[in-house]
């Protein structure tokens, strides 16, 4: 981690290998000018001559020493004033869809409003877990081993693998799209940080979500949730949308996963028992909305999203967060963390706040629904379905 002298530690263990250097030489050279005065006849001109040249070696090598010492100590703050205000942040990311790339990309953003610009004086380190737990941990142990003065984790399953790692270390982690921290265990039951971490929470709208899909399909009465069963904040959400459903009149028919080879023969069972179904932000699960999308249109039924992304690709509507506002927010709470005004582990976890309407008339024409009105004239509504 960078100090108050602004070295990094690679650069600290640099500066300490050129001091053992300059001591190896300055007793390497006492050792030639012993052996030059050892060498010599016990005559008195062969000792003075000894002498003096023992004189002249101590006196060159103390001028090359002090000449590499002076060189090192303006080698040493040329690096710290190059360091200054420049960090290194490790971005590991769990899985490859639209909502944790708008994270990233706002993550960046919300960087940049407070002055740490990539290219500038920020470098990235990014990787892709590809929704695999054990890819997550050794991303996050390459992020230690790197020394970065900060990792971002995007989603839950990576924030997980960040703090394992990270627990025994003074390395700030900030987390985003955590649906429930507490539920992550990322935060004690009095609501503080478990340790150095911290970050922003994607907490579903689920009463907005109901509402809406009961607007558009009065009749309805069986809404389908597929999710994954090792997603602590998966489990959260279903449990929070069979407890609200029944005050809008609706039944939850919930599948759990282990993984995405399940998700096919999963959403085959699915479809033939529900009247729609709506997606939660649960990472394995939007990274095969295609196929939920294709299986649900050859059936005839409606798939309701939980942000815009998930809409463009053909969900018929959704009441979402803004995954690149809930990045920014991130951002800037990492800026305070790496500027030193505060230590993650002093930052409570931020909810972001609100939820908009995204709606798609090109899905929703094709299974014969209209959108109501009095959600899409104050949202945001898409004509096409894109890949």
């Amino acid at each position: 981690m960078k100090k108050m002298t602004g070295l990094t530690n690679r650069e600290r263990r640099g500066t300490e290998d050129r001091r053992s250097r300059r001591a190896l030489l300055v007793i390497a050279a006492a050792l030639m000018a012993l052996s030059l005065v050892g060498c010599g006849s016990s005559s008195e001109e062969n000792s003075s001559a000894g002498a003096s040249a023992a004189q002249t070696t101590a006196a060159q090598t103390s001028g090359a020493e002090g000449e590499e010492a002076n060189a090192a100590d303006e080698e040493t703050e040329a690096m710290a004033e190059a360091s200054e205000g420049s960090y290194s942040i490790g971005i590991g990311q769990f899985a490859e869809h639209g909502s944790l790339d708008n994270c990233r990309e706002g993550f960046l953003l919300g960087l940049a409003e407070e002055g740490i610009v990539e290219g500038e004086n920020l470098t990235i380190d990014y990787d892709n877990a590809n929704s695999d737990g054990s890819i997550a941990a050794q991303i996050m142990q390459s992020y230690v081993g790197s020394d970065m003065d900060l990792i971002c984790a995007i989603a839950t399953p990576m924030a997980q693998a960040a703090y394992a790692v990270t627990r025994d270390t003074d390395m700030p982690v900030i987390y985003t799209a955590v649906t429930d921290p507490a539920a992550a265990e990322l935060v004690k039951s009095d609501g503080s940080n478990v340790g150095n971490i911290t970050g922003t929470s994607d907490k579903l709208p689920v009463e907005e979500q109901l509402q809406m899909i009961r607007a558009i399909l009065p009749e309805a009465k069986v809404l389908g949730i597929m999710y994954t069963t090792s997603e602590a904040n998966s489990e959260a959400s279903v449990a929070e949308y069979k407890e609200l459903a029944p005050e809008y009149g609706f039944e939850i028919y919930e599948t759990g996963i282990g993984s995405q080879a399940d998700i096919p023969i999963a959403a085959d069972s699915m479809i033939k028992d529900v009247d729609c179904i709506t997606m939660i932000t649960d990472n394995t699960v939007v990274a095969s909305l295609p196929i939920i999308l294709d299986k649900a249109s050859a059936a005839g039924l409606p798939v309701f999203g939980s942000e815009v992304e998930q809409v463009k690709k053909g969900c018929i509507a959704a009441m979402g967060l803004d995954y690149i506002e809930l990045g920014k927010q991130t951002g800037r709470m990492a800026a305070k963390v790496l500027k030193g005004e505060a230590k993650a582990a002093e930052l409570p976890y931020e909810l972001i706040e609100g939820a908009s309407f995204y709606g798609n008339s090109t899905a929703a024409e094709e299974l014969g629904i209209e959108l109501p009105g009095s959600y899409t004239e104050g949202g945001e509504v898409f004509d096409s379905i894109s890949e």
